[in-house]
């Protein structure tokens, strides 16, 4: 195809930009349109972080306060495009600092990583693991390691398990504690060195070599850290629930709320969208310290799915002595030194803003945000509605959509104070308000 752009990538970002507009139809005035969100002082810093960069993409750097975790207060950078996100988080976090905060425990911290190979032996040979095989890999990383283990981390074991669906295919596991690093590139340093040593020791073995030697079919870090999970909560007594129980009674308030939990146990189509509101404050904190979201995202929609089927990550109690209970577990492989953590200049900061926490701190944190904004949420579906509090944050997105002025931005507030709010009705708004201006 005469199309195909070809050695794109070592072209300067000015001679990007000029074939792109010579190969598709794009705008005329693409290049002053990049320009305008380039860094005046650290855009080289920006291009490195990517590849064919032609500017950056912004999106708000905000907060939520008050947020109590294990008895500790902070204020939690959230990085997230969605207005009512940190408007639920802020109002969730102030509540629950005065009712006892969110109290977590990171049930464990491992990450692990995978070599997948080819070979025609028995499984029973692998159990128990061979314990010169666990020697001789450890070894062939040992200088990789080196630097981990001063630091309290390194290999934590490893086991050989047979893919059951596909005879002949098998997975080496080797579990990894990286401390504060999320360790991505860590661990498949030591895979990749460990592939070498894995294929000479079934070549050598006596009672291994008789089947043949293995192929190794790829070596990979796994993002569904079972080992890495952490669990969040917050209870008070029922009364207490009033200030977000509307003209419900606090009673009711709780009975509606667990019943809309447990639907979303029950029902995989409620369950997406329920897990996506505990996202939309974990993702938040997750991206602001520069951490990976999408490896958090497939993780926790992974484990919501361990038993066949797809559920809410959460789950609601109400004890027979009237204490609202609610709990989140997740796995959650953060890091706060390495990667983009401290690189980024704003999730450098956002990390000292949380006082420099730990690895495992940081999922507290994040999960802890996940847990606000899913109580917030369901709160707000079992009395007044999602979009009442969303539509009303949403307004001045909507008036910035239309070109609204300051006047008419103002306006618009006081006018949709005790209304609805919807696209439609913030048009016609502005159509009426500018006829009457014109009219005077």
């Amino acid at each position: 195809m005469s199309s195909i752009i070809k050695g794109f990538s070592k072209l300067t970002r000015e001679e990007k930009i000029k074939k792109l507009k010579q190969t598709y139809e794009l705008p005329d005035n693409l290049s002053d349109r990049l320009a305008r969100y380039r860094h005046s002082g650290q855009q080289d810093l920006f291009d490195d972080f990517s590849e064919n960069t032609l500017s950056n993409y912004f999106l708000p750097f905000g907060v939520a306060p008050n947020f109590l975790i294990d008895d500790k207060m902070y204020v939690v950078p959230m990085v997230v495009e969605e207005s009512s996100v940190v408007a639920a988080a802020s109002r969730a976090a102030s509540f629950w600092a005065t009712n006892g905060g969110f109290k977590t425990k990171v049930v464990n911290s491992l990450k692990k990583g995978h070599i997948w190979f080819k070979w025609n032996g028995p499984k029973i040979f692998f159990d128990p693991f061979p314990k010169t095989l666990e020697n001789k890999l450890t070894q062939a990383v040992s200088s990789i390691t080196a630097n981990m283990e001063k630091r309290g981390g390194g290999i934590r074991g490893m086991k050989i398990l047979p893919l059951e669906e596909m005879q002949t295919i098998f997975q080496l596991e080797v579990y990894f504690e990286t401390v504060d690093s999320m360790g991505a590139n860590f661990i498949n340093s030591c895979l990749e060195e460990m592939k070498a040593p894995l294929q000479e020791f079934f070549t050598t073995q006596e009672d291994f070599k008789q089947f043949g030697d293995i192929e190794i079919i790829m070596a990979i870090l796994s993002n569904y850290t079972t080992e890495c999970l952490v669990t969040t909560q917050i209870e008070c007594p029922v009364p207490a629930l009033k200030p977000f129980a509307s003209e419900l009674s606090p009673e009711l308030f709780a009975y509606r709320f667990k019943t809309a939990m447990d639907i979303a146990w029950m029902d995989t189509s409620r369950a997406v969208t329920h897990n996506k509101g505990i996202f939309n404050g974990t993702d938040a904190v997750v991206i602001a310290t520069g951490n990976d979201f999408r490896a958090a995202e497939a993780a926790g929609h992974a484990w919501a799915a361990k038993d066949g089927q797809y559920r809410s990550l959460s789950k609601c109690e109400i004890t027979e002595k009237g204490i609202f209970k609610m709990e989140l577990t997740i796995p959650l492989a953060l890091g706060t030194i390495g990667g983009l953590t401290r690189l980024h200049p704003l999730a450098g900061l956002a990390i000292e803003m949380l006082g420099n926490p730990s690895a495992t701190q940081l999922m507290s944190i994040a999960a802890s945000a996940g847990l606000a904004n899913n109580f917030s949420a369901v709160a707000s579906l079992v009395t007044t509605g999602i979009q009442k509090g969303h539509m009303k944050l949403h307004l001045i997105n909507l008036l910035n959509s239309k070109g609204a002025s300051a006047k008419e931005k103002e306006a618009a507030v006081n006018y949709f104070k005790n209304r609805i709010v919807s696209a439609r009705a913030v048009e016609e708004f502005i159509e009426n308000f500018r006829k009457q201006r014109n009219e005077q």
